[in-house]
């Protein structure tokens, strides 16, 4: 296995490293995504518009429900499994952008994942609107060697085009819902009827073909629905449709809590994080209540949250009241663009300190990665441009922690340094961030992150791979770059034994 980017700059990909053989693997052409399109932000508005105008996604998921269940689903929506009680599986978050970052993840993953027994891609199966004919060359194609079934969860980027691709390639070629009835002139629903983004006509005409690129009996996987459990081995992985905005509906509330119930040990998937960037996100339940309520009852015995959407890595260790520790994880750093690490401030939060938290790309890899993309976008690469030793240094600094990679010759952190990472929205410790009135972190990580893709590694990309016993579930992450070295052995950048007695 090779260094870790905790080990080593080389680790984390930065130097002259042999770039790796990902490349052979895509397309002739790749779409390009760039979230400071105006083209791409206006096909993906649907979010912005359920925000204004009302969120229709619960009334949607619950007719795919329905329809599912008249075609025969299980009504429990449980996904039974022959695992024996130690298997291994893969969790995958925010995968499909089509373009260099997902498919360097591809021979690590495949490296690293080839005795696993499934795995389970959570939220953003396909950017940017779920289209079914985006399948191809961001589903099909690069996980065409992955031999084992493949189970899915929907991100807010799968939902707008109303699920449907996601509920034709994951629901057994679930057919379209029949449109409802036109509403009211003049009222909320109405407006947003008239701007709300649909598949085109003849959307998945490519479809049948893109089939054929995993179409070996033991890597297909039939799931009853957006929303699924499944019973492998010893536990229990409850996955979760948060929609476009984040929340579950009544219908799914309900059934969360129901699929909840019991002593088997369980492991949560969800399309949004509970904890991410040093604050709680407990996810509401339309009608009361909250997902991380659900997650923490000791009579549910969950002893993980993981969730997508948000791409990067991040572990939060939260001991509760009655002493267990739940472990919850971000992972969506499976494939789209990487959202910064550095923007996070030094982490307390419910009784989790930063000498607790664990996050990769680690801080300093972060803010040298934008340094250089900003460098480079605003023409000022001398300004801009930190080396990893010092935006290593100055995240030391504002957050008052040791550097988290040992360095080597003493660096000095000058007033430029300062200034590029105060620009680039770098946290800070929470009792000094109160003293500056202006939005420069809240700016930045709005406005310029989610325009940060790159094609050339380093990538920041990983994956986890969680190991189940009887006793325990081992979870680790796993670092892919885009170069050579980490696809050939892909280096464990957090590792973490989850007891399950």
């Amino acid at each position: 296995m090779s260094d870790s980017s905790r080990d080593t700059a080389e680790g984390a990909g930065w130097g002259g490293a042999e770039r790796g053989a990902y490349r052979q693997l895509m397309p002739p052409k790749t779409e390009k995504i760039s979230w400071l399109d105006p083209r791409m932000l206006w096909v993906a508005r649907n979010g912005v518009l359920a925000s204004w105008f009302g969120d229709p996604t619960g009334r949607t998921r619950a007719r795919w429900v329905a329809q599912r269940a008249a075609a025969g689903a299980p009504a429990d929506k449980v996904i039974r499994r022959d695992d024996p009680d130690r298997f291994s599986f893969l969790v995958i978050g925010d995968t499909g952008e089509g373009d260099d970052p997902q498919y360097a993840v591809v021979p690590g993953l495949l490296s690293a994942g080839r005795d696993t027994r499934f795995a389970v891609l959570a939220s953003d199966v396909v950017y940017p609107v779920g289209s079914a004919d985006d399948y191809g060359p961001k589903f099909f194609r690069p996980y065409r060697d992955y031999p084992a079934p493949i189970y899915a969860i929907p991100g807010n980027h799968d939902w707008y085009e109303d699920l449907d691709g996601f509920m034709r390639v994951f629901c057994d070629d679930a057919p379209a819902l029949p449109p409802e009835p036109r509403p009211r002139p003049l009222t909320r629903a109405w407006l947003r009827s008239l701007l709300w983004h649909r598949p085109h006509p003849g959307d998945g005409r490519r479809l049948a073909a893109a089939r054929t690129l995993r179409s070996a009996p033991a890597q297909q996987a039939v799931q009853p629905g957006p929303y699924w459990a499944i019973d492998a081995g010893p536990v229990r992985i409850v996955g979760i449709d948060t929609g476009l905005l984040g929340t579950l509906d009544a219908e799914q509330g309900a059934w969360l809590r129901e699929v909840s119930r019991g002593p088997r040990p369980k492991i949560l998937v969800t399309g949004s994080p509970l904890y991410v960037d040093g604050r709680r996100e407990p996810c509401a339940v339309e009608g009361g209540g909250t997902v991380d309520d659900i997650v923490r009852d000791p009579a549910h015995h969950y002893v993980a949250a993981i969730g997508g959407d948000i791409h990067n890595y991040q572990r939060y260790p939260v001991r509760l009241d009655d002493g267990r520790t739940l472990q919850y994880v971000v992972a969506g750093g499976g494939g789209a663009f990487m959202h910064a690490t550095h923007t996070i401030p030094r982490v307390d939060v419910a009784g989790v300190s930063e000498a607790d938290f664990r996050c990769y790309p680690l801080r300093g890899d972060s803010l040298a990665f934008y340094s250089r993309l900003y460098g480079r976008r605003l023409r000022l690469p001398r300004f801009f441009t930190l080396t990893e030793a010092e935006a290593t240094a100055v995240i030391a600094e504002r957050l008052g922690i040791p550097p988290t990679r040992a360095q080597g010759a003493p660096v000095r952190v000058t007033r430029r340094v300062r200034l590029v990472a105060a620009l680039l929205g770098t946290g800070r410790r929470p009792d000094r961030a109160r003293r500056f009135r202006l939005p420069v972190r809240k700016i930045y990580t709005s406005l310029f992150s989610p325009g940060s893709a790159t094609y050339s590694p380093p990538f920041f990309k990983c994956f986890l791979r969680l190991d189940v016993s009887p006793e325990s579930v081992r979870l680790r992450c796993h670092a892919a770059t885009g170069n050579r070295a980490q696809e050939v052995a892909p280096p464990v950048e957090d590792e973490v034994t989850i007891p399950l007695r």
